[in-house]
């Protein structure tokens, strides 16, 4: 909500303020330190421009012609940079409250939100502020992303909203069809004319991820998720021990989250899985034993994870074990101490995205408060001598990087009856630039029954990381741009004909499908495909 209202303030900028921005702004481009030049004209009534204004008049300049494009100081002004520091533009939006089929003891249950979420926790409230309209959502995002100064043409939609599975198809068609309508920027009559506008759109979507259940995966869904153009798939698994899944009332097996891994990653599909410590019945060796099971069982294996602590909220059933002293939550001390022990086992395919859930501290009864777990886990693994080598802890993210530089990594592991082929470019320092998934289907994978990947090897993903760039733009020392994807999908089709396949499928976002042509891939159903000589 904070991105939103800096762009409510960008439209009410005085002449004076413009002015004086433009001449901050030469001074920075002549060289001085964005602050330095701040600091050196204050505001007449006290304080100081922020960096919000200072991006409306360097966008002003630009559209007047005045100045060209530049990426090196767009990035010296840009506000909370980190946000596309992974090379793409994320945008979140929150479906309406619906029914969910689970039961978890541990879930809160409001009812203006969707079910797992609270009112005002930052991942629903710009849902509840409009009133979960998509196309409203979605275009205040982008606009308030643009006032702050970072590319949005190059957009990773992430609907959340607890299980997106259970939601009605027509509504789920509709859902998608209006944020795509907010990112083309005119109504369309029906979601294959969004889809198809989408390809030459300003806002390109080049991600579409959905969260749901295991027990929701079945062919139908793998094939549904497809027409609407989700390429990633977050699903709450908790845990791999089936007890623990009982006596929290998950509703699923651990067999189910084997079979929904399955025919995810054999439909190309990138996937994110939900870990959850200190369940009701677990300790904490019995989640140092659990969270390894992930990497251990080639069914699993995600390529990326989540790990959300269990969080003793009021108006929960875990609540009333709490009070009978049946539950215990695990004290902050010992939840850095765990996820401590566990990080450094996971494997250089996956990224941890998230350590903690951002729910406000109020909502917490018992048990850690803090959201700023990733950093003290950090601390505690410098203070141990260790390391994790996840992607995340090895991306670039900002860092210049030549590309001449960089050497190619290729590891390979088993996965759903095939295997996997992870292909990258890492620096001299061991970070990462860019990746690229290959699985290889084997006699034993999940059969989708999709035409388009009849006897093909699957691209699930390709990524180049570094700031995300616009179209057409170049910064010196950005690894996006600089072919790096061109390499990589060349040796992931030379891999996949020494191997015997005859085509190669790409689960292409609708935004990336004219990236993919180029390399002379063509639209079938849903993937785009080339025939291997």
């Amino acid at each position: 909500m904070e991105d939103d209202l800096a762009w409510l303030e960008a439209r009410q900028y005085t002449p004076d303020q413009l002015e004086l921005a433009r001449t901050i702004l030469d001074e920075v481009r002549a060289g001085r330190e964005v602050m330095d030049a701040v600091r050196r004209h204050p505001l007449p009534d006290g304080g100081f421009l922020g960096k919000h204004v200072l991006i409306h008049a360097y966008r002003e300049l630009i559209r007047e012609g005045e100045w060209s494009d530049d990426p090196a100081i767009l990035s010296r002004i840009r506000m909370k940079p980190g946000r596309t520091l992974s090379g793409v533009t994320t945008v979140s939006v929150l479906t309406k409250p619906y029914p969910c089929p689970g039961e978890c003891i541990f879930c809160p249950d409001d009812v203006r939100v969707p079910k797992s979420y609270l009112p005002d926790e930052p991942g629903a409230m710009r849902g509840v502020h409009h009133d979960f309209d998509p196309y409203a959502q979605t275009r205040s995002r982008l606009e308030a992303l643009e006032a702050i100064g970072h590319p949005t043409d190059k957009i990773e939609l992430i609907i959340l909203g607890g299980t997106w599975s259970a939601y009605p198809e027509d509504y789920q068609a509709w859902f998608v069809q209006r944020c795509l309508d907010a990112m083309n920027g005119f109504d369309s009559a029906d979601l294959l004319e969004a889809q198809l506008a989408n390809q030459h759109a300003q806002h390109k979507n080049v991600g579409l991820v959905i969260e749901t259940r295991p027990d929701q995966i079945d062919l139908h869904e793998i094939r549904r998720l497809r027409e609407l153009g989700v390429t990633k798939v977050q699903m709450g698994v908790q845990s791999m021990d089936d007890h623990i899944l009982e006596l929290n009332h998950r509703g699923h097996t651990v067999d189910d989250t084997r079979r929904a891994v399955s025919l995810l990653r054999s439909a190309g599909f990138k996937i994110v899985l939900h870990w959850m410590p200190n369940l009701l019945g677990a300790t904490l060796d019995s989640d140092r034993t659990d969270f390894l099971r992930l990497w251990d069982d080639p069914h699993l294996r995600p390529d990326e994870i989540k790990i959300y602590p269990c969080q003793l909220l009021e108006n929960t059933k875990l609540h009333g074990f709490w009070k009978t002293g049946k539950y215990t939550p695990y004290s902050t001390d010992e939840l850095i101490d765990l996820i401590a022990d566990i990080k450094p086992h996971i494997p250089q395919y996956c990224r941890v995205n998230r350590v903690v859930r951002d729910i406000p501290s109020h909502h917490v009864v018992a048990g850690n408060k803090r959201t700023s777990l990733r950093q003290d886990i950090q601390r505690e693994l410098e203070r141990r001598e260790k390391s994790c080598a996840c992607i995340r802890c090895r991306e670039i993210r900002g860092t210049p990087v030549e590309p001449e530089e960089l050497s190619f990594d290729h590891s390979t592991y088993l996965a759903n009856g095939g295997y996997e082929d992870f292909l990258s470019f890492v620096t001299p320092e061991d970070e990462l630039a860019g990746y690229l998934r290959l699985y290889f289907p084997g006699p034993n994978s999940a059969d989708t029954g999709l035409l388009d990947l009849t006897n093909a090897a699957i691209i699930r993903e390709v990524h180049i990381y570094g700031q995300s760039l616009e179209f057409g733009l170049e910064e010196d020392g950005a690894a996006q741009h600089s072919g790096l994807g061109e390499r990589l999908m060349t040796t992931a089709e030379q891999l996949a004909m020494e191997d015997g396949f005859q085509r190669l499928a790409v689960i292409a976002a609708l935004g990336t499908r004219g990236y993919y042509r180029r390399f002379g891939y063509e639209l079938g159903e849903t993937y785009m495909v080339k025939e291997l000589a």
